[in-house]
């Protein structure tokens, strides 16, 4: 009698085990949270506005942007988008896109509503076809303009980028932490920084953010996607907060 109860004590603790550790692999598998899955456009609408601009649809499972390119002296903009169910801090952000010739986007975090553009307040990772912006535009850029760029503020390393032609797809890791934020291209480290610190505001005092009070202040916010007056196309966007 006593062996069949510690017989059944022991099946009943086994099956509780295999139930808590099923249940903490599927929780670190599933830590992932989509904000764009190729399926619904849900969760997504403009900045300061109330919906998605209707420029923003998904055809074959991709997130795309329909304009005609304009020249930078002609950039109108006016269609950026953001993530609005949740405000993100610290966090992992993937994505893959891809642009046309000439093409120039950006992605935005700690971003916050009420301002008149995203770029005045909120980091941006700059997306840009780097071969051919120059050409189509008949202008040099800068370093800290360029593709992976922490825009006006830390300029990817020339060494560890890779960079694809327009048209093919690029994928983009960008993890912030109050320690350190890092720029990942391509499956490379292109640049790293520590936020609010010393050389952050040094930079920030010399750079066209000078006059933007703003710029940078908030520690928490939401995902935003820049229109900056060419087609675009993103897929698999993904986070995960720590």
């Amino acid at each position: 009698m006593n062996k069949n109860i510690l017989l059944i004590v022991f099946l009943l603790l086994t099956g509780y085990a295999i139930i808590v550790f099923s249940s903490q692999s599927s929780k670190v598998d599933n830590q992932w949270i989509y904000l764009f899955d190729g399926t619904t456009t849900d969760g997504w609408r403009a900045y300061n506005g109330k919906s998605l601009p209707s420029k923003w649809t998904i055809q074959d499972s991709v997130l795309t942007f329909h304009t005609d390119s304009e020249l930078e002296k002609d950039m109108k903009g006016g269609g950026d988008i953001i993530y609005y169910l949740e405000e993100f801090e610290n966090f992992e952000l993937y994505l893959e896109w891809k642009l046309p010739q000439g093409g120039n986007s950006g992605i935005f975090y700690h971003l916050q509503e009420g301002f008149n553009t995203p770029y005045e307040v909120a980091p941006e990772y700059q997306l840009l076809d780097d071969y051919g912006w120059e050409k189509i535009n008949n202008a040099t850029l800068e370093e800290w303009q360029k593709a992976g760029a922490d825009y006006a503020m830390y300029s990817p390393n020339k060494n560890n980028k890779i960079i694809k032609q327009a048209g093919e797809w690029n994928t983009t890791r960008i993890i912030f932490t109050p320690e350190k934020v890092e720029h990942w291209l391509n499956g490379k480290m292109i640049l790293s920084f520590v936020p609010w610190s010393e050389d952050w505001y040094k930079r920030k005092s010399e750079s066209k953010w000078k006059d933007a009070e703003k710029y940078g202040a908030f520690k928490k916010g939401y995902i935003g996607l820049q229109d900056h007056d060419s087609q675009l196309w993103f897929r698999n966007i993904k986070i995960r907060k720590f």
